[in-house]
């Protein structure tokens, strides 16, 4: 058995179970497990690196896949819901962990109040499945930055993962919200406040916001009114597609670490932009062809973004595309190549190569071929500044503000965090504008010549 590099997932929050209950429904499919955690599929390859998310248990004589998972909400109702569900027995019992309170909506309550004295209990259960593991390669966390747990107890999380495993990958997905699908009205004070610690403690940040998600229902799939439930699975399908290639062997056998090193040119710079291909009507999948150049093309279009972002408005410094399937590797190579000489000013010169391609040879259940994207682009911006804009409207009068100052937060926390969100917006803006010579060069290069000619 190929040592198994495990992962510790952590979903915080209504939106960050949810979407975990959906991920682990695809992922139970597509590594042949029923909802008891038992083995139930054919291919040995199912089997191979089940073990980077699973932890493996005898009983009774027979063998069980348990998630390696920790569930986490300051109100109890989703996590009971998920107990009382089909995949009720699948989770072990101690890891679901609840308050009675909620954090109604407020950051400072998950992050300060509520949250932090549920923490430590936590972080007990994560260390005791982190000392299971023979090689933990680091954490994934799923929250929404909108709402008060899976904003405020999950920065919380972050901060203290930070502290006590250092050299451990922190790959998050965060649902970012998106002014026309909004639930509350604090969500931009939530997701500012969020951003501020995600910019220091996270490593992956993998960006989703219901906006894009609304957009490929209605406008791709034909879901005249989708449910959470619609929204959740693309969101699956997505988490599933980037932690392929950790989990069944592939040519390049990947890990999140050395995904970070691909993606990542600059430490606060690690916002990511997933995308996924071939999205289509149900009703139409008879008529789709997938070749492997519109996969491609696809993965880069704005139309397959779960991130409602323009990328025409900015330039990519880095991306991934993992495919999934029979697909021949030369094939796969090239047409990202074509891809990226044909749209050479879409793609920063001055980081040559710097769209990595991986290959798995299982396909995602019900398809024969799929692709996911992550593309590091300073088009990430767009999405960062709306959020800006909101919260800059309510604090110039400093609306809502007391809910917060009462759970013993400092105004001066809100400042800190606007200006962080700035100087991010700031720094991909300077290298979407930095050209592969700058002037600077340029002019250091001239007066080097006149320096030989005048020797």
């Amino acid at each position: 058995m190929p040592l198994s590099r495990e992962i510790i997932n952590i979903q915080a929050g209504q939106a960050g179970n949810q979407v975990g209950e959906s991920f682990w429904d695809m992922l139970l499919a597509e590594h042949g497990l029923d909802h008891s955690g038992q083995y139930q599929g054919s291919n040995p390859m199912q089997l191979q690196r089940a073990g980077v998310y699973f932890t493996e248990v005898e009983y009774a004589g027979k063998t069980r896949y348990i998630p390696r998972s920790v569930q986490v909400d300051l109100e109890a109702g989703v996590c009971n819901k998920m107990r009382s569900g089909s995949m009720g027995s699948l989770f072990r019992p101690d890891t679901f962990l609840t308050a009675e309170v909620g954090a109604g909506n407020n950051w400072a309550k998950g992050y300060y109040t509520e949250g932090a004295e549920l923490v430590d209990s936590i972080l007990d259960i994560v260390r005791k499945h982190a000392e299971a593991c023979e090689a933990l390669q680091g954490f994934q966390v799923v929250h929404s930055l909108g709402g008060g747990t899976g904003a405020g107890l999950g920065s919380l999380l972050l901060s203290k993962l930070r502290e006590e495993y250092p050299d451990r990958m922190l790959a998050t997905f965060s649902i970012l919200p998106s002014p026309k699908v909004s639930e509350t009205v604090v969500e931009p004070y939530n997701a500012l406040l969020s951003l501020n610690q995600l910019v220091d403690n996270g490593d992956l940040t993998i960006c989703i916001d219901n906006e894009a998600l609304y957009d490929i229902c209605q406008g791709t799939l034909k879901i005249k009114s989708p449910t959470f439930e619609n929204l959740n699975n693309l969101i699956s399908r997505v988490m599933c597609g980037v932690s392929t290639s950790l989990r069944f062997p592939g040519q390049l056998n990947g890990d999140l670490r050395k995904l970070g090193m691909n993606l990542i040119p600059f430490p606060r710079l690690h916002f990511l932009m997933p995308s996924y291909a071939p999205f289509y009507d149900p009703n139409a999948s008879a008529y789709e062809k997938n070749s492997i150049p519109e996969l491609t093309k696809a993965l880069f279009d704005r139309k397959n973004l779960l991130v409602a972002c323009d990328p025409r408005h900015g330039r990519y410094l880095t991306a991934a595309t993992i495919f999934r399937g029979n697909i021949p590797s030369r094939e796969a190579e090239v047409s990202v190549r074509d891809l990226q000489t044909k749209n050479s000013q879409s793609f920063v010169e001055w980081i040559p190569d710097n769209v990595s391609v991986s290959l798995v040879t299982v396909p995602p259940v019900g398809q024969a071929v799929a692709a996911t994207g992550l593309s590091n682009s300073t088009s990430i911006q767009e999405v960062f500044n709306r959020t800006l804009e909101t919260f800059a409207l309510m604090y110039k009068r400093r609306a809502f503000l007391h809910w917060y100052t009462g759970e013993g937060m400092d105004v001066m926390e809100f400042s800190e965090a606007e200006s962080n969100a700035h100087d991010l917006i700031a720094e991909y803006q300077q290298y979407q504008e930095a050209a592969a010579y700058d002037d600077e060069d340029i002019a250091l290069e001239d007066e080097s010549v006149v320096y030989e000619e005048e020797q």
